[in-house]
């Protein structure tokens, strides 16, 4: 292909260039953005590469440029650094290919190319890959609030590129399903996708799961055993809960993370890791930085790109869907009825353990009803999901459970009347209802 490189870091630029060329690439080079425009209006060039940040015009006005005119069809993709993740992601909602954190190995490019180099070669009556991908992401993410809108639009972004991706969200609201649905809607959909529940294993452990371990090399290791990142090579690792990796396990994923090789327990020789990383965690890591449980040299190394999933609390005009999404689900073709009152009931329901939470009060429901599900026989589930999700739930939406039912009661206890039951709750009236509308009441 015909690269056009474009960085004001003279080594990095050099260095880039002669790699590139040694992979037989054709390959120009240039100093800044004004250069690089010289070089697009002198010749055409199937990519450009270039930083984000450097003397004007900078990387993002240089890609708004080759969009905006002749040379749309040229890919860019971006290099940035660590503080400019956010620009990067805008660039790629202005049509940017992808983009590569730095520090970066040469050598890490390299797919990147190999995927545009496949989308340029020419098929019959086939979509583009990002069309599949968008179509393929809003079958299996249930959802049009403006929220989870924008979580498709991340996960779209997050499908397209190789980058690292942390998943941000309350117990229940779906990051497995999320980090299921980035790997599908991936180029490495055709390798393995292998999710570790760091929370499962005794932190003696840890290290055997995901790097394996060589016979011998502990009590009990009667044979070579293969960990996680064996398992998932080629394809994508899922760490789920990854504020659970005790501390003392932390330096060695990192090392993994910038390296991209591992050595095995009891090993001495380095395996290469070809693997995509997606982790999750229900806590705000920044705390546990803070508070000194979570290294900040692996925060930063796992949030590249963020996918914040708001508790379904926050997006109750998706509960309609939901239900009857599961609703297929739980009845698997069998007939299954349910009252609109029903759904209006769980619309207003706080949920403390979000979609989860969901699922099981509409199951229970769907079995306890024979396949018809009321408004009475929910109140009843919902009073018993509860109270078993408030222990895993966050703090506001425990708070926000406790409000809701001291709401309820109170209007109950005054038979309606929202003066004398607002005056019961020492609230004045106006407090009160702004509280029901909070909560729907």
């Amino acid at each position: 292909m015909r690269i056009l490189v474009v960085d004001d870091e003279k080594i990095k630029r050099v260095t880039l260039t002669d790699d590139l060329e040694a992979q037989g690439h054709y390959v120009v080079s240039a100093g800044d953005g004004a250069e690089a425009l010289r070089c697009l209006e002198a010749e055409v060039f199937d990519v450009v590469v270039t930083d984000l940040k450097m003397p004007p015009p900078d990387g993002l006005e240089l890609l708004r440029r080759i969009k905006q005119g002749p040379l749309a069809k040229t890919e860019v993709i971006m290099m940035t650094a660590y503080g400019s993740i956010p620009l990067a992601v805008e660039a790629v909602k202005q049509g940017a290919f992808d983009f590569i954190p730095k520090p970066f190995r040469n050598e890490d490019l390299l797919p990147i190319l190999a995927r545009i180099e496949r989308g340029r070669q020419p098929t019959q009556d086939a979509a583009k890959p990002s069309e599949v991908a968008v179509s393929n992401i809003d079958q299996a993410i249930v959802g049009n609030s403006a929220a989870m809108r924008r979580v498709k639009r991340m996960v779209e972004i997050c499908a397209r590129s190789e980058s690292n991706v942390l998943l941000h969200g309350e117990t229940g609201v779906g990051k497995d399903l999320i980090a299921s649905v980035i790997h599908r809607c991936s180029p490495r959909l055709s390798f393995p996708f292998v999710k570790v529940g760091c929370t499962l294993f005794p932190p003696q452990l840890i290290e055997s799961e995901l790097y394996g371990h060589e016979r011998g090399s502990f009590t009990g290791a009667e044979q070579r055993r293969l960990g996680r990142f064996d398992l998932a090579e080629g394809g994508t690792l899922y760490l789920d809960d990854v504020d659970d990796i005790p501390l003392e396990h932390q330096p060695k994923l990192l090392r993994v993370l910038e390296d991209k090789e591992f050595e095995r327990v009891g090993g001495s020789t380095p395996i290469k890791a070809d693997v995509r990383i997606v982790a999750s965690t229900k806590q705000d890591l920044l705390e546990r930085i803070a508070k000194g449980n979570f290294r900040q040299d692996l925060y930063y190394r796992l949030d590249v790109l963020r996918v914040n999933i708001p508790p379904l609390r926050e997006r109750r005009e998706d509960v309609p869907l939901l239900v009857e999404h599961l609703l297929r689900r739980i009845a698997h073709g069998r007939d299954c009825r349910i009252e609109p009152a029903a759904v209006e009931r769980l619309v207003r329901h706080e949920w403390p353990g979000n979609v989860r939470e969901l699922f099981h009060a509409l199951e229970r429901a769907y079995l306890i009803g024979a396949g018809h599900i009321t408004a009475e026989l929910l109140a009843a589930e919902l009073a018993t999901s509860a109270k078993q999700a408030l222990p895993s739930a966050g703090f506001q939406a425990a708070i926000g459970l406790a409000e809701r039912e001291l709401l309820e009661n109170a209007l109950r206890a005054a038979g309606g009347n929202k003066t004398a039951a607002a005056a019961a709750l020492g609230m004045k009236p106006s407090t009160f209802r702004d509280k029901l509308a909070k909560h729907g009441l």
